[in-house]
């Protein structure tokens, strides 16, 4: 395959900004990329290159996780690590014969509302957690296999345990770096490593060397519940993106119509943000209470 130069600049430019957000975030590299890549390049070329990308680049958030988060978390995430092994084999598989959009068209489907739901800031704590993780991982591992973005689920779910912002990238990191290993070994066992690959892989890992820490400066102060509704909004807006591509180039639908689609899930995400941070700073400027002590004297 001959790889245009104004194609090389395109993907560096938009690795720097998915890694930007994956630092800031702890996910988010290929919620950004891919919907954005498919518009110019098949599935079957560019997710061998994110997932070279991811397993190094979520290597190295794993390691800038720390070891208390990691410690803290290992065992909550290993009922959703182990079955992404089974999924992870045959959504690789599936790569070459079912079209990944069908995959996109029932995930957003079924994510939107619940993470629409989350950025009201409902969350409902699932009590069995490790058991809910086995349906999650293998679901995780066919996901990221066929499309390689799996961040909306993971942190869908680990919002909704109410983590806090350290363990949630820690967790994240620790799932995401499992799912990229093990489909980077699925992908060299089916052949799907080319000289094309190699060359774009040297394009968008560069890029990646600056956005992760740019993206953790920005995010190294922001408030745990501020992250939430941040991370949740982010999703929505992604998943809504991906929807709308899905009824263009799979349901045929005319394009004023599913952007118009994807612009009122971001004015209902604009909304539910806006509402956060009118209720967050009237609460911040409200005096605090002062308590007058009573004399007792007769």
């Amino acid at each position: 395959m001959v790889v245009s130069l104004e194609l090389l600049v395109f993907l560096a430019l938009l690795s720097l900004a998915a890694s930007f957000v994956n630092g800031g975030m702890g996910y988010g590299y290929s919620s950004v990329s891919v919907p954005l890549a498919i518009l110019v390049i098949a599935n079957k070329i560019i997710n061998p290159v994110y997932v070279l990308v991811e397993a190094c680049m979520n290597t190295v958030m794993l390691g800038f996780a720390g070891k208390a988060n990691i410690k803290a978390t290992f065992r909550r995430v290993i009922p959703i690590i182990l079955p992404i092994v089974p999924g992870v084999i045959v959504g690789s598989y599936l790569l070459s014969l079912v079209a990944p959009l069908w995959v996109k068209l029932v995930v957003y489907a079924a994510l939107l509302p619940l993470i629409l739901l989350q950025a009201t800031g409902f969350r409902k704590p699932i009590k069995k957690e490790s058991a809910a993780g086995v349906p999650l991982g293998m679901g995780i591992g066919l996901l990221y296999s066929i499309t390689t973005i799996s961040g909306p689920p993971i942190a869908l779910f680990w919002n909704n345990q109410g983590m806090a912002k350290n363990e949630f990238k820690a967790a994240v990191a620790q799932v995401r770096i499992a799912e990229s290993y093990l489909t980077c070994i699925s992908y060299a066992i089916l052949g799907l490593f080319t000289a094309t690959t190699f060359q774009l892989f040297t394009v968008t890992a560069l890029p990646v060397l600056l956005g992760i820490p740019l993206g953790m400066i920005i995010i190294a102060k922001v408030a745990a519940e501020t992250f939430r509704r941040s991370t949740m909004a982010f999703n929505a807006a992604v998943v809504g993106f991906g929807l709308a591509q899905v009824f263009i180039m799979l349901l045929k639908m005319p394009m004023a119509f599913a952007y118009s689609f994807w612009g009122v899930i971001l004015a209902i995400d604009a909304f539910l943000l806006y509402r956060y941070f009118n209720h967050r700073s009237k609460v911040s400027e409200q005096p605090a209470k002062v308590e007058i002590p009573i004399s007792r004297e007769k």
